[in-house]
């Protein structure tokens, strides 16, 4: 019996990956632990009797630093997560057993990019816009794309262009754009598997506000049970119009963590 999976990937298949490089130093939110690489062993701190020697690595890192995906742990409102999950008891013995990013299965789905700034004729919105659900459909009517239920929804903003500026791409003072309640509950209706940005937070901070209201995260993971990816690439998905594709991530399998580092692809073919 074929396997018509196995078929097109043979025939051929191109990849983009939608991940930013784990490096020491690089922009992330300021509420999570940096993430930080060294070396305990060098080639030369040991050498065999064979001439033979080996180096390794020590990482320590935040889960929602990079490219990272919110599990349902991450957020509670008015003490309830996902699913009126009591957030106090779901805490205790240091794991988040029911919501937790073991919980998210691989992810291999229709993606959807929307480029919000290709719709608004610009090269990127500015910090503190709102996404708003007109822009959101007019990318769909101008793609010609349908968001359907199970989808993974993307949201370019451009902003991922000060990703190498550091600390504007952050946008403490500045804002960053981003859907706001409106543009959540959009998406919440049409039932994505998961939604995704090209920002530190997926969602508008206002200009000097920082992560002081976080309505999106609210609508998207606790009352909607859908996940939310963050700090994604999308400029080469925008270059190319790549506007349909397989979605594919698989996060690290951490019991009870809130999140987890990821590095998701796009796979269209060739």
């Amino acid at each position: 019996m074929s396997d018509r999976l196995l078929e097109a990937v043979t025939a051929g298949v191109r990849t983009v990956d939608l991940g930013r490089q784990l490096r020491v130093g690089m922009p992330q939110s300021p509420n999570h632990p940096q993430f930080w690489h060294t070396l305990p062993r060098r080639h030369g701190d040991m050498t065999r009797s064979d001439g033979g020697s080996a180096a390794n690595d020590m990482i320590t890192t935040g889960t929602h630093v990079g490219t990272h995906i919110d599990a349902l742990a991450h957020v509670s409102h008015e003490g309830k997560m996902h699913g009126g999950v009591d957030a106090a008891e779901a805490g205790v013995g240091g794991k988040y057993v029911e919501l937790g990013v073991h919980t998210i299965a691989p992810m291999i789905r229709r993606g959807i990019l929307l480029d919000i700034p290709a719709v608004r004729g610009t090269e990127r919105l500015e910090g503190g816009d709102e996404i708003t659900v007109d822009d959101l459909e007019s990318a769909c009517a101008a793609q010609g794309v349908e968001v359907s239920a199970g989808d993974v929804v993307l949201i370019r903003s451009g902003w991922a262009q000060l990703f190498d500026e550091g600390q504007p791409y952050v946008g403490g003072l500045s804002g960053v754009p981003g859907v706001g309640e409106p543009g959540a509950q959009w998406l919440a209706s049409r039932e994505v598997h998961a939604a995704g940005a090209d920002t530190i937070a997926f969602e508008r901070l206002a200009p000097g506000g920082g992560h002081a209201l976080l309505p999106a995260h609210r609508v998207l993971l606790v009352e909607s049970g859908i996940y939310i990816i963050e700090a994604l690439d999308l400029e080469e998905l925008a270059r190319t119009r790549t506007y349909e594709f397989t979605f594919v991530l698989v996060p690290l399998n951490i019991f009870g963590a809130t999140g987890s580092p990821v590095r998701p692809l796009a796979v269209v073919s060739a």
